[in-house]
């Protein structure tokens, strides 16, 4: 239930490849890729081509986030790029939910961000077509972000109604995550959490990654 997806926003870039297999080695579930337009937000990462030599790296589930203008434009390059997961922003699509149904169209989950600023009401008549709910805890673009504790009320407040529903969605949290939060935010009711620079920017990656999972484990003991 409680999975880790490391960012490789935060990778060493030039040495990618080691970085990947070193979460995997850790126990991460997922791997997280932001993909910035630097329109949406004010950076720019990359793209479908990437993400396709990436894949090639490992199995693990391929978690792509888009921040990017009219993310409808580029579902089906980033399914053929080996996606298993694509979350667009609430803000950047105009016909979300015509976005959602492209991306479950094609054998993939669906995941919708919500900006800090952006309130839950904006995506309640899409809780029966989504498989995860992305909350920044950061204002989104850049890595290595403190994070917003004011989101507290937001996460909660989506777990009560996930739970009251009886629906199955998943609450990813994506910004400032740390060892020393991860338990205080899956109290809050996530049960994904982005992690970039806690994890890559540690001495020894496939050993932080561990600390990571293992800190959700105590937590359920």
């Amino acid at each position: 239930m409680y999975k880790i997806s490391p960012s490789i926003l935060s990778a060493d870039f030039s040495n990618i490849k080691e970085d990947i297999l070193k979460t995997v080695e850790g126990g991460a579930d997922y791997i997280h890729l932001d993909v910035m337009d630097g329109l949406f937000v004010p950076n720019i990462t990359f793209g479908a081509p990437v993400i396709k030599k990436l894949r090639k790296i490992t199995k693990k589930t391929f978690d792509v986030h888009l921040m990017i203008e009219k993310p409808e434009r580029f579902i089906e390059d980033f399914k053929d790029a080996g996606a298993d997961i694509i979350t667009v922003h609430q803000e950047a699509s105009i016909h979300l939910h015509r976005t959602i149904t492209q991306i479950k169209s094609l054998g993939l989950k669906a995941g919708v961000s919500l900006n800090p600023a952006t309130p839950i009401e904006t995506i309640k008549h899409l809780l029966n077509d989504i498989d995860m709910i992305l909350i920044m805890t950061v204002n989104p673009g850049f890595g290595g972000q403190g994070l917003i504790k004011e989101m507290k009320e937001k996460v909660m407040e989506l777990r009560a109604i996930i739970d009251e529903n009886n629906l199955d969605i998943d609450i990813q949290v994506d910004g400032g995550v740390k060892l020393d939060n991860i338990e205080e935010l899956k109290s809050w009711g996530a049960n994904i959490f982005v992690v970039g620079s806690g994890i890559f920017k540690a001495e020894d990656i496939e050993l932080e990654t561990k600390k990571y999972k293992q800190k959700l484990i105590q937590k359920d003991s």
